[in-house]
């Protein structure tokens, strides 16, 4: 049977990522495979674990 989970992003990876508008710590929802910037209220996707960190990429939070 496939295994039809996300890939995993690397923790060392998450640990030196920041927001690319405020600069700010990032957020790892595994669940919705993004980081999530809660000071620019914006989702950033991670694509095959890679996060897409540009600013047009990501999701606004207004939404929820």
């Amino acid at each position: 049977m496939a295994d039809t989970r996300a890939p995993e992003v690397d923790p060392k990876l998450l640990e030196i990522l920041v927001c690319p508008v405020t600069k700010t710590t990032l957020r790892y929802d595994r669940e919705r495979q993004e980081l999530i910037s809660d000071k620019a209220r914006l989702a950033f996707p991670i694509r095959d674990g890679i996060p897409i960190m540009l600013a047009d990429e990501a999701r606004p939070l207004d939404d929820e």
